[in-house]
């Protein structure tokens, strides 16, 4: 069974390893978020594919859920030390491989072909591929002025609130080789429980994926990443209110207007209603096996 998910970070990672436990090697392509991008102290980090790359790899932080295990941090406060941009959190060992990626890109490598490679070094049968590799960048548009989304979330801890996002540089994007292969030929299209702002909607703002999933005959299924009306981890309860008048599976579904056909929602926010069909389950994803039991819940209602 082919499969392509659009994912970020953190829950959507959790989800793509799920996904990875229940499916052959080489049957699950991830395409990956890269509006959070950025480049500091001369490294090109990449979070969301890194955390893609960690959790499918076996190498990620459970207990922080984002970055290396075993990580120190002597470089960052080295640099810090000499007055160098320290709010962004890079661990010693996380640098190492954002110094693979960026030598890669200066060398002319693109960065699909540096995501293959990685993927390859750590051992991971799952495809990851970022999005585009032309520069797209999410910036939040907030009372207190314009940010880049890793100044907004990291350096300002989100605090501020969003009254808009813009996904810069989307309008010239280009899909990255493989990607819509994967998508017009995949038995299932998902989108995973990430913030639908900050996570999917930078890789839908490549207009060419969003018209290869629009013209889609397999069924596509997202997952909602609410519970109980609140999410998992980070913003997104906030956001939904501001900019779309709750947090309910309804809005989440409004956010996927013409790309979905189904959407997963916990128990806890049901019943609920929406445009398109909602499919109750246990999404809390606490352990490995609920990855894989979410996993294999979302293949069975998008091969329904």
């Amino acid at each position: 069974m082919r499969v392509v998910l659009l994912s970020g970070g953190g829950g959507g990672a959790r989800f793509a390893r799920g996904l990875a436990d229940v499916l052959e090697p080489g049957e699950l392509t991830v395409v990956g978020n890269v509006g959070d991008d950025l480049e500091i102290l001369g490294l090109h980090v990449s979070p969301d594919l890194d955390g893609l790359l960690y959790t499918l790899g076996g190498l990620i932080d459970g207990e922080r859920g984002w970055g290396r295990s075993d990580e120190t941090w002597n470089a960052l406060e080295s640099a810090g030390s000499f007055g160098g941009e320290a709010w962004f959190r890079l661990g010693d060992r996380d640098i190492g491989l954002h110094l693979v990626r960026t030598q890669a890109l200066r060398s002319g490598a693109r960065l699909s072909e540096v995501t293959a490679q990685l993927s390859q070094h750590v051992g991971i049968g799952t495809h990851i591929v970022p999005a585009t590799n032309d520069p797209l960048r999410t910036h939040l548009l907030t009372p207190a002025g314009r940010f880049a989304f890793q100044e907004w979330f990291v350096g300002r801890r989100h605090r501020d609130e969003v009254d808009g996002v813009q996904y810069e540089g989307a309008t010239e994007a280009d899909a990255a080789p493989g990607v819509l292969a994967a998508l017009a030929g995949a038995d299932a299209i998902l989108l995973a429980p990430s913030n639908p702002y900050l996570s999917i909607g930078p890789v839908l703002a490549v207009a060419a994926i969003r018209d290869t999933i629009e013209r889609r005959r397999v069924r596509c299924v997202a997952v909602s990443p609410l519970v109980g009306g609140a999410a998992v981890t980070g913003p997104l309860a906030r956001m939904l209110m501001r900019m779309a008048g709750g947090a309910s599976p309804t809005v989440v579904a409004g956010c996927y207007t013409d790309l979905i056909d189904a959407l997963v929602i916990d128990e806890s926010d049901a019943p609920a209603e929406a445009e398109v069909e909602l499919v109750v389950s246990k999404t809390l994803m606490r352990d490995r096996d609920a990855e894989r039991r979410l996993a294999e819940f979302v293949l069975g209602a998008a091969c329904a």
